[in-house]
């Protein structure tokens, strides 16, 4: 569910020169909600929220929800309170999954294979190498449209540019049920259109550092020296995609099945906690599931991140980069007991027993910096070592245990006189 600030006066004719306009943005159009309408059609027109639960918050929503003011992350309990006739449902990822999935395989694939699917309702598609048959992007736009629409009973929303930047701000425009082409030559002045915000991967605190500074939207923002968005920003590579991003620039190309960037887990208490052990033992379910995921796509992750949520709905986050790169709970788990002391000033060696000086609601732990084990090479510590052997020989271990244990035991009763075993 996009929350990507829109403009009225963005969604115009910006012309009709395609020339070079080869990547389309492709964003489902409350993709969660509308699988629903389209597996119940009784909820047409009706206020339809994902998610339940009282402690739980909006995954979706439908037009007709939104329109009571209810947006993705919201507390349940105030979605509840702004659209008492809404039709809450509970969120299927399963179906979810298997609608997009054929959505892929049976409408998007028969233009091209260079696809980036960055979500599960949402991608980017370089259209050049199927112009000789399609002849113009718009042409695939309005097909793709219409063939969801009819398969499928949902809508999807195509901006169409030069570049994935400009492709995805015209498709977030373009909604619900739209599409925009933005020229070449008018790229820049439709991005100096719109709000910081309105450029993918500014958020609240790096808009805040640009507020400082007075910048206060893209126009701003392009009348600026990467060497003083350097000094705003504090990163020269965050101050230069900025200065191209603000005339509407992006080199990035589309990358078909690009690798996953990260993986994690997360839960919400059922009641807000300052329990270590609690939040410790969540800690833990979620190391086991990102070790989990990660060897069952053959990857290692170089950084270990936590996240909270206080019971304020207040969100903070703390990384850590690896020197070796890893993919077990029992390296990833003490990472994240670390950074959660870290994040919450407490000192390592602190008991379990000790309260937190914050109500968590939420905690999760994610893996980036993700390669492929085969890629990747590590040198393994003593530790490494160690673990794997008696891994690898867990039976030969578990014998010389024994052995060891009835030596100690004839040590105690006889003395500490020499005792060998036959193994």
């Amino acid at each position: 569910m996009s929350t990507a600030p829109r403009l009225a006066a963005a969604k115009k004719d910006w012309g009709h020169d395609e020339t070079g306009c080869t990547v389309l943005h492709i964003d489902m159009d409350a993709f969660y909600a509308s699988c629903e309408v389209a597996r119940h059609p009784q909820l047409q027109g009706r206020p339809v929220i994902i998610g339940t639960g009282r402690r739980s918050v909006v995954s979706a929503a439908s037009y007709e929800a939104r329109a009571f003011g209810i947006n993705s992350a919201m507390p349940l309990a105030r979605a509840e309170r702004l659209c008492p006739q809404g039709v809450f449902l509970p969120v299927d990822m399963t179906y979810y999954r298997n609608i997009s999935r054929r959505i892929f395989d049976t409408v998007f694939s028969r233009i091209t294979d260079q696809i980036e699917q960055v979500s599960v309702d949402e991608c980017y598609m370089d259209v050049s190498g199927a112009l000789m048959r399609w002849g113009m992007p718009t042409a695939i736009a309005r097909w793709i449209r219409a063939s969801v629409a009819r398969q499928f009973h949902v809508t999807c929303s195509v901006g169409i540019a030069t570049n994935k930047l400009v492709a995805k701000m015209a498709s977030t425009n373009a909604k619900p049920d739209g599409m925009l082409l933005i020229p070449k030559a008018r790229q820049a002045e439709f991005v100096q259109l719109m709000p910081l915000r309105g450029i993918p991967g500014i958020g609240p605190a790096l808009e805040k550092r640009l507020n400082a500074w007075a910048i206060k939207d893209v126009a701003d923002l392009a009348t600026m020296s990467e060497r003083d968005l350097t000094r705003a920003t504090g990163s020269s590579l965050t101050a230069r995609k900025l200065a191209q991003a603000s005339h509407g620039l992006d080199d990035d190309p589309v990358q078909p099945r690009a690798p996953e960037k990260s993986l994690g887990a997360e839960r919400t208490f059922l009641h807000d906690t300052t329990s270590m052990k609690q939040v410790c033992d969540l800690l833990r379910v979620c190391s086991n599931e990102v070790a989990t995921g990660l060897r069952s796509h053959d990857l290692i992750a170089r950084t270990i991140t936590v996240k909270l949520r206080f019971d304020d709905l207040r969100y903070m986050t703390k990384a850590h980069t690896l020197e070796t790169p890893v993919n077990s709970a029992n390296r990833i788990y003490p990472q994240a007991v670390g950074l959660l002391k870290a994040m919450l000033g407490l000192p390592d060696g602190v008991p379990m027993d000790t309260p937190l000086p914050r109500l968590i609601r939420l905690a999760g732990v994610s893996a980036s910096g993700l390669s492929r084990v085969e890629d990747t090479p590590i040198q393994p510590s003593l530790d490494d070592i160690i673990h794997e052997s008696k891994r690898s020989t867990g039976s030969e271990a578990q014998r010389l245990d024994q052995a060891e244990a009835t030596m100690d035991s004839i040590r105690n009763r006889y003395g500490k006189g020499s005792v060998s075993m036959g193994l």
